[in-house]
């Protein structure tokens, strides 16, 4: 029982709590990002570069050409799709431009409430 009892005691410390709490906003937190590159992002950047999809913009590197993409996935030939990378890119500039907005704030945070305790 006394590894029951160990496995518990490190389950529930705070440490846990909040990596799993992290994992799960964090995955909540992709979708939204992703939602908005897909949905928002992309076509606004699509439209800007001449009514483009960026989802369609792939190579096929077999040397054939396909009339489109599911074609060519049908047709198992390895693709180049630079175009689902610049979503991953942009979706990976924004998680990160966040990140860095949530830590400046609670460094910022952590600061003014550091000045405030007595010496």
């Amino acid at each position: 029982m006394g590894m029951m009892k160990e496995f518990k005691e490190f389950a529930l410390k705070g440490n846990v709590l909040d990596l799993a709490i992290g994992v799960v906003i964090g995955g909540a937190f992709a979708k939204i990002t992703g939602s908005l590159v897909d949905d928002l992002i992309n076509p606004l950047l699509g439209l800007l570069l001449g009514k483009v999809n960026l989802t369609d913009m792939w190579v096929a590197l077999d040397g054939q050409s396909y009339a489109n993409l599911a074609a060519a996935k049908a047709a198992k030939a390895p693709l180049l799709m630079y175009g689902n990378f610049i979503n991953t890119v942009i979706q990976f500039i924004l998680i990160a431009f966040v990140i860095f907005i949530v830590i400046k704030q609670v460094n910022k945070f952590t600061r003014l409430s550091g000045e405030n305790l007595p010496k």
